[in-house]
C-alpha cells in the first residue's frame, strides 16, 4: 500500500493500493486503443474537452487547493495559485494548438514541400511532487491537444492528487483510458518504471524531478530508442548589481525563494552580490526572512509551510549545518523547531563560496545563499559555476548591462528585474545537468510529435 502522510503534523491521511506490471501492461493496451481513436479527433472536439478541465478546475478550485496543501504542506493560497494557473495552461493548449500544429509549406526545385506534426502515441510522464498539479497539467495539456495519450507515474506521496487528476480528465469526457495514472510501489519504482518505458505501447517519456531521477529514466529512455525531455534540478543564480534598486530586489528575491517554502527548480536559490551593496542587501533580506510566517498551510497568515516530507527536510538541515561547518555564516535560521510537522525556519547564509554545500548543490528548502563578488565579470563566473543551468535573474537599473549579463549565462532563462517563473506562452526548460528539452509554447508542444515531412512533386 502507499499511504501518504500530512506533512504539517506526521499523521497518515490515507492508504491507496499499488498496482503490479500485469495490470500496467492492461493499462497501457487500453491507453493505446484510446489512443488510435483520439488521434483522429477533430480539434474541435479536442478543444471543447480540454475548455472543460480549465472550467472545472477553476469550479473546484477550493476543493483541489485543500488537496495540494493536505498532501505536501503548500500555503493554501499559493495552492489556489497553482490550481488556477492549470485552468490557464488548458485554456492557453485549447485555443492554441491547432495554430502551433498548423502544417509549414514550403516550394523546393518547383516541387511542394509540407511539413506536418502528426501526435506520436501514448506518452509517459514521471511527475513530482511539488507542484502535483501544475507539472502534470503543464505536459499533459498540450501533449493531449497534439493527439496523443498520456499516461502519469506520480510521487506517491500526492496519489490523492494524482488520482484527483485523474478523474479530471474523466469527467471532462475524454475516453476512459487517454490520461491515467499508475500507482506503484517506491520499492517498484525503478523496475516498474523501466517496464513501463520499454513497453511497446509508450512512444516517449517526459520527467520532471531531481537530477538522478532524470539520469535514471534518460539511461532507460536512450536503451529503448525513445525521446524524452528532463526538467530536472536547478540552483538559480540571482544577481544583485550595484545599480540594483535593492528594496525590490529584496523583496523578488525572498519572494522567489520562500514560495513553496522554497521547493522548486526554480527557486531563487544563490543570490549573487556585488561588494559595494552587498550589506545593504544583505541586511533587508535577513530582516524579510525572519518576518515570514510559518505554520498550518491552512492559515491565512502563513507564507511557509511545512517541507514536504521529513526525510528531506533533514536533507536540508544536512545542507545548511555542513555549509556552516565549511565557513559560511548562519545570519538567520537554521534551527530544527520544536513539536510535530516537517517544518523549516527561514534561513540566510552569508559568506558561502566554493567547496560549501550552499555553493555546490541544490537546496530544496527556504534557504538563501548569499555569494559576494567584486564585479560583473565574477558574477556571471559565479552564476556559471554550477552544474545546474535552468533559471536565472539580473537587478541592475540599466538595462543594456543586465542584457549583456543574461546572455553571457548558461541557463535556460533570464528574468530581468524580475523572478523565475514559468509561464504557457514561454518556452521553459534547461541546460546542463538541469536537463534538456522544452515545455509550454509552440516549443513544447512540438517535443512529442512526429514532424513528418512529405515531398509532393508539381505538377
Amino acid at each position: 500500500m502507499i499511504v501518504t502522510i500530512n506533512p504539517a503534523n506526521g499523521e497518515p491521511i490515507a492508504e491507496y493500493p499499488v498496482m503490479l506490471a500485469g495490470e500496467i501492461d492492461m493499462l497501457l493496451r487500453k491507453a493505446e486503443g484510446d489512443f488510435r481513436r483520439w488521434r483522429i479527433t477533430g480539434m474541435e472536439e479536442r478543444r471543447m474537452r480540454m475548455k472543460k478541465v480549465a472550467e472545472l478546475l477553476r469550479v473546484k478550485q477550493e476543493e483541489h487547493a485543500r488537496l495540494i496543501s493536505l498532501e505536501m504542506g503548500k500555503p493554501l493560497s499559493q495552492a489556489i495559485g497553482e490550481v488556477n494557473k492549470c485552468a490557464w495552461v488548458c485554456d492557453y493548449f485549447a485555443d492554441h494548438a491547432e495554430g502551433f500544429l498548423k502544417p509549414e509549406e514550403s516550394e523546393i526545385d518547383g516541387a511542394r514541400g509540407l511539413v506536418k506534426f502528426e501526435p506520436l502515441g501514448v506518452i509517459l510522464g514521471v511527475m513530482p511532487w511539488n507542484f502535483p498539479y501544475w507539472q502534470v497539467i503543464r505536459f499533459a495539456a498540450p501533449s493531449i491537444m497534439a493527439g496523443n495519450g498520456i499516461v502519469v507515474k506520480h510521487a506517491p506521496n500526492v496519489t490523492g492528487c494524482s488520482i484527483a487528476i485523474e478523474s479530471l480528465f474523466s469527467e471532462a469526457g475524454f475516453p476512459e483510458y487517454l490520461y491515467r495514472a499508475v500507482h506503484i510501489d517506491i520499492d517498484e519504482v525503478d523496475r516498474l518504471t523501466g517496464f513501463m518505458i520499454d513497453h511497446p505501447v509508450i512512444k516517449a517519456v517526459s520527467v520532471t524531478g531531481s537530477t538522478g531521477a532524470g539520469r535514471a529514466v534518460a539511461a532507460k529512455a536512450g536503451r529503448a530508442i525513445k525521446r524524452s525531455v528532463l526538467e530536472l534540478g536547478g540552483s538559480d543564480p540571482y544577481i544583485v548589481l550595484d545599480d540594483a534598486d535593492i528594496t525590490q530586489a529584496v523583496n523578488i528575491c525572498a519572494a522567489g525563494r520562500l514560495l513553496n517554502a522554497g521547493q522548486s527548480c526554480i527557486a531563487a536559490k544563490r543570490f549573487i552580490v556585488l561588494s559595494s551593496v552587498i550589506e545593504e542587501f544583505t541586511r533587508q533580506l535577513v530582516l524579510k526572512m525572519q518576518a515570514a510566517v510559518m505554520g498550518d498551510p491552512f492559515s491565512p497568515e502563513v507564507e511557509v509551510g511545512p517541507i514536504a516530507r521529513a526525510d528531506l527536510r533533514d536533507l536540508v538541515h544536512s545542507q545548511v549545518e555542513r555549509s556552516v561547518n565549511a565557513g559560511a555564516r548562519l545570519l538567520c535560521g537554521g534551527v530544527l523547531p520544536d513539536g510535530p510537522g516537517s517544518f523549516y525556519p527561514p534561513t540566510v547564509l552569508a559568506g558561502v563560496g566554493r567547496g560549501m554545500a550552499a555553493y555546490e548543490e541544490e537546496i530544496f528548502g527556504p534557504v538563501a545563499s548569499i555569494i559576494e563578488v567584486q564585479d560583473d565579470d565574477d558574477a556571471v563566473a559565479v552564476a556559471n559555476d554550477s552544474d545546474y543551468g535552468l533559471g536565472s535573474a539580473v537587478f541592475s537599473r540599466d538595462m543594456e548591462r543586465a542584457l549583456a549579463i543574461a546572455d553571457s549565462l548558461e541557463t535556460g532563462n533570464c528574468f530581468i528585474n524580475s523572478g523565475v517563473k514559468s509561464d504557457p506562452r514561454l518556452p521553459f526548460g534547461g541546460v546542463k545537468h538541469s536537463g534538456y528539452g522544452r515545455e509550454l509554447s509552440h516549443h513544447g508542444i512540438r517535443e512529442f510529435v512526429n514532424i513528418k515531412t512529405l515531398y509532393i512533386p508539381g505538377t
